[in-house]
């Protein structure tokens, strides 16, 4: 038994041993298990349906869709993935966590009337629905190619979700909505510093699928109920730092 544990951690040395010499030189930029954190910025469109109803039965359907260009929004966060370099072909699976992004805003130069409870009479007129980012998860695949031994260009391709805080008329709600996310990155290992280091620059986009925001704009104590219908799309640029550490073909 002795013998067998000893031949065991004799295998396992020697496996290190020799992944520290295959390695030496560092990781191809993401191959193996990697790390990484970025800072951008992003931007969208968005469009909105609202539908007012009373308790009368009354309703109104709105559908915003002026303007809708989506103010900036700066954004932060980090990934972490996995990946395997087949000579210069690439494949490997992420997934990532940002928080902040984009804020869209859709108008309408008519406005939108809001009920009161249990009268025909309107309280007050809103123009426009915004929507705050304000965290955003992704998860997908990757394919590339590496440009050189230093340098990997990739497209993306899988789907987000995001949290955002919705305001119409004075009136704040938050919802979650979701869509395919596809992006591309090309990433450069800095070699000068650590040969498993590399800057990254990517950029994304994501169609986000319909959410409904059911109490956006309904008075507290009062019956009058709203329906709102929302639906972008969010692209950005970011630049990052990645960090490659651990291949399990080096144990084999």
């Amino acid at each position: 038994m002795k013998k067998i544990k000893l031949l065991i951690v004799a295998v396992a040395m020697m496996s290190l041993v020799s992944s520290s010499a295959v390695y030496a030189d560092g990781f191809a930029p993401g191959e193996g298990l990697y790390v990484g954190a970025f800072f951008g910025h992003a931007a969208g469109h968005m469009s909105a349906k609202v539908t007012t109803t009373t308790m009368l039965g009354a309703t109104q359907t709105h559908e915003l869709t002026e303007g809708g260009v989506g103010l900036s929004g700066v954004e932060g966060g980090g990934y972490l993935g996995y990946g395997y370099k087949m000579g210069d072909l690439y494949i490997g699976f992420e997934g990532g966590m940002a928080a902040g992004g984009p804020e869209f805003e859709a108008t309408t130069s008519t406005g939108i009337e809001v009920f009161s409870t249990g009268q025909d009479v309107y309280d007050y007129t809103v123009t426009s629905v915004s929507a705050k980012a304000q965290y955003t998860a992704n998860v997908g695949g990757r394919i590339g190619y590496y440009l050189n031994a230093d340098s990997l260009f990739s497209i993306s391709g899988g789907m987000a979700a995001s949290e955002f805080d919705a305001t119409w008329g004075g009136f704040s709600e938050t919802y979650y909505a979701g869509g395919p996310r596809f992006s591309a990155q090309i990433e450069s290992r800095l070699s000068a510093i650590d040969p498993n280091l590399s800057v990254r620059v990517e950029t994304h986009f994501t169609d986000y699928m319909s959410a409904s925001v059911n109490a956006i704009g309904t008075q507290q104590g009062r019956d009058g109920l709203n329906d709102t219908e929302v639906s972008g799309q969010a692209y950005g640029g970011r630049i990052g730092l990645q960090y490659s550490f651990f291949d399990a073909n080096s144990l084999f």
